[in-house]
């Protein structure tokens, strides 16, 4: 038996402008931070005997992930394609919309439509690429979307549709 897993299918290169001005902030951020880890890492490589020292091998660590992290950026920045205009028709679902649905409950939430780097479960971004912003897309108020859910099957009714937060 072996390990191999089928690679995933890429994830959408749609992002909002607030997405990507974050993604590059935090590339920024990650410069910095690298630099203090890697002073922090020759410091910690000065003390003598690598094989024992924590602070030594934590900083390689750190210093990895880190790296990780920029290469991971810089190869996904250049290919984004942010999406700056609204729709034309601004009571269907597109992408960049905030969508508040109710279930059979009459409880109601509110999700956004983002691209898959700037998914947010705690603030309802959800990325383009999940089921239920595919069950949601070309939808308009009124509609009902059947969604199947870790939960279970949902259906849903699309009560509100906008594209500015707060608006209304």
């Amino acid at each position: 038996m072996s390990r191999y897993r089928p690679p995933q299918p890429p994830s959408s290169l749609y992002i909002t402008p607030e997405g990507y001005t974050a993604l590059d902030d935090e590339l920024k951020a990650l410069w910095k931070r690298r630099h203090h880890v890697v002073e922090a890492l020759s410091a910690a490589a000065a003390e003598g005997d690598r094989s024992e020292n924590a602070e030594y091998i934590y900083r390689k660590k750190e210093l990895r992930e880190i790296d990780r992290r920029i290469r991971y950026l810089q190869k996904r920045l250049p290919d984004f394609k942010i999406v700056h205009d609204k729709p034309t028709d601004q009571t269907h679902i597109f992408f960049g919309a905030w969508v508040t649905l109710e279930d059979d409950d009459g409880a109601e939430v509110t999700y956004r439509i983002v691209g898959a780097d700037e998914t947010d479960a705690q603030r309802g971004f959800i990325s383009i690429d999940s089921p239920m912003a595919r069950a949601l897309l070309k939808k308009t108020i009124d509609d009902e979307v059947r969604v199947t859910t870790p939960t279970g099957k949902q259906c849903l009714l699309v009560c509100r549709v906008r594209y500015v937060d707060g608006q209304e």
